[in-house]
């Protein structure tokens, strides 16, 4: 087993790529991707059974918000990490653990989604989404 932890990654081969930061040196964080909702939450129920440390998953402009929902009630209890919806515009919706366990949703600005990536190192800092005021 490793001790490197893992963010999910669900995205559209379709929609232009974001500039994802899973190769830069001394990243502690393996970056793994999946091309539907469906497949990320069996690699999360999967990952989760054996012990990998999950510490986010994100839907990033693919699915519907449906799909969102249906990822976020299927969640394993023993996951606490954060969820995070990316729309097609850039912005988004945050789940994340709130005090005494319970998941609390925070809708994202085009500009809090980055910085929530940035503050991650989950980007490489080039911009590869259009950002819109």
């Amino acid at each position: 087993m490793t001790d490197r932890r893992l963010t999910l990654v669900a995205r559209d081969n379709h929609k232009p790529d974001m500039d994802w930061n899973y190769r830069g040196p001394g990243h502690d964080t393996a970056v793994a991707f999946t091309e539907s909702t469906a497949a990320l939450r069996y690699a999360l129920g999967a990952g989760t059974n054996l012990g990998f440390d999950i510490c986010r998953v994100i839907v990033d402009r693919t699915g519907s918000g449906d799909e969102f929902l249906e990822l976020l009630t299927e969640l394993p209890l023993e996951y606490t990490g954060d969820v995070l919806l990316i729309r097609d515009d850039g912005a988004g919706v945050l789940s994340a653990t709130g005090r005494g366990g319970d998941r609390v949703l925070y809708s994202l600005t085009v500009h809090d989604v980055r910085f929530y990536l940035e503050a991650q190192n989950l980007v490489t800092g080039r911009v590869a989404m259009e950002l819109t005021a």
